[in-house]
């Protein structure tokens, strides 16, 4: 079963933990495995941004009228 995870907060942690030079330019963050709802995020640093990815399931779709 795929779970959420938090994009925005891996994010953070990957800015400081490649910066850092503690963490590769690339690598995969589980989150939630203690709440057996394992999640994975990928995670990759191209010249100075952070990408965040994974697979996704949409649970809630519609528009938005301006």
């Amino acid at each position: 079963m795929k779970t959420r995870v938090t994009g925005s907060l891996n994010a953070s942690l990957a800015q400081w933990l490649i910066g850092s030079a503690v963490a590769p330019a690339q690598y995969v963050a589980a989150q939630g495995a203690v709440l057996q709802r394992a999640g994975r995020v990928h995670v990759r640093q191209i010249g100075g941004d952070i990408w965040i990815g994974g697979d996704v399931c949409a649970v809630v779709a519609g528009t938005v009228a301006l």
